[in-house]
């Protein structure tokens, strides 16, 4: 296990090259940069990217002895999970490619909406407000797993854009959206110099603190704002209070009125069951009797509902210890845990970016385990350096090793 002097070590490396190859630089190996065309660009001094006009004699235009052949994806993979030190976990970064600036300010809603709610429904009016006719984007988390977030992308958007088809064509699908990080470098990249991020009052803080640490280093804006969509209740049951964890709880415990109350009523009674049915099946909840459904693990479905077993666990080192791999279920960032405080943790991602969530606002990173090519029958692992997604760039690669162990195996079964 690392410790917190390599953590740091790390920290400091990594926000140069983090930089650098979010804008499309080449290393030398040994702390130089250089541009597609060659020319020598920048320097790492002191875990900070520094840039050197072409006049100055360190900037001089350095051209490769010779030009390199492209890395193909199955090296280009490789390469990656020899230095990635989060075993897999994916880049905190979006594809590069600006597009000029732009005069108007974007809007943005980034969220897990897991599964969608009518409260979901109050952001994304409140976002069209704050836009006032400017571009809005509503960004769906990435993140997969039994208990949290038990819908995959593909369904979770399907269900979005049937219940919200006002902003049908404002739901972004997009694989690369992984965290908020991801959604603001790639707004940079389109020549976005102002952006406003819509988010609910209860995380209203932790945005803005996150968002501003961050502008002048991963990405450049003019200007950052954090607003709200409303206030939250969470002790009512109209709008103000709805939450996708009242769902899942519903989901859990077989209490299909309460949990179709929270669904807009522009699903129709059978999407409504369907989608119900979905989220029991993907919790493991399906087909259990009462004494079951009363065994389910309430505080990893829903912890504002049990925070009595969740505090337990952590005080008692059963969960989130120092070094475990862990995922804000708010920003989307994935990092390791530093630090352990009374009710928070403080995490570090792989470019070294540090964030602090509550206990009860992360989990546990497993994404990381997807060995299977095929995360379904029909959808391929995309999961950026998980061994399925290797196998899965290896099939898709010409003349790789992939499939030779099989028909080695055959022959040498045949003579």
């Amino acid at each position: 296990m690392k410790t917190l002097l390599n953590f740091l070590t790390e920290a400091r490396q990594s926000n140069a090259v983090v930089k650098a190859k979010r804008m499309g630089l080449k290393t030398d190996g040994h702390g130089g940069w250089y541009n597609a065309q060659g020319e020598f660009v920048a320097k790492t001094e002191k875990g900070q990217l520094k840039f050197y006009n072409k006049g100055e004699k360190v900037g001089e235009k350095d051209q490769p002895k010779s030009a390199a052949r492209p890395e193909g994806p199955v090296k280009q993979m490789a390469t990656a999970r020899a230095d990635d030190q989060l075993a897999g976990a994916p880049q905190q970064q979006a594809p590069t490619g600006s597009t000029g600036t732009k005069e108007q300010p974007l809007t943005v809603a980034f969220g897990r909406f897991n599964p969608p709610t009518i409260g979901h429904q109050k952001l994304f009016s409140g976002a069209k407000n704050i836009a006032a006719g400017g571009e809005l984007r509503i960004y769906p988390s990435r993140t997969v797993d039994p208990k949290k977030n038990p819908l995959d992308p593909t369904t979770k958007i399907r269900y979005m854009k049937q219940m919200f088809p006002d902003y049908e064509d404002n739901i972004v699908d997009n694989e690369d959206m992984r965290s908020i990080f991801n959604v603001l470098t790639a707004a940079e990249e389109d020549g976005y110099k102002e952006i406003t991020i819509v988010v609910g009052s209860d995380r209203l803080g932790e945005f803005k603190s996150l968002a501003n640490k961050y502008n002048g280093q991963l990405y450049n804006f003019d200007q950052i704002n954090v607003l709200s969509a409303g206030e939250r209740d969470s002790d009512s049951d109209s709008v103000e209070g709805m939450s996708a964890s009242k769902l899942r709880k519903a989901a859990a415990e077989d209490d299909y009125e309460s949990f179709k109350r929270g669904i807009p009523k522009t699903l129709g009674e059978k999407e409504k069951k369907n989608l119900y049915n979905a989220l029991q099946k993907s919790m493991k909840t399906d087909g259990k009797d009462k004494e079951q459904k009363e065994s389910v693990d309430m505080w990893e479905i829903a912890p504002i509902f049990d925070q009595k077993t969740l505090r337990e666990k952590y005080v008692k080192k059963q969960i989130f210890n120092i070094g475990d791999l862990v995922e804000s279920l708010h920003t989307g960032l994935i990092g390791r845990v530093m630090r352990r405080g009374a009710n928070h943790l403080i995490c570090l991602t792989k470019e070294g970016l540090m964030f602090k969530s509550w206990v009860k606002d992360i989990k546990e990173y497993t994404e990381v385990k997807m060995n299977r090519m095929m995360r379904t029958k029909t959808n391929p692992n995309t999961l950026v350096g998980t061994k399925g997604y290797l196998k899965y760039v290896e099939k898709m690669t010409p003349g790789s090793s992939y499939g030779k162990q099989f028909i080695n195996k055959y022959k040498k079964k045949k003579s």
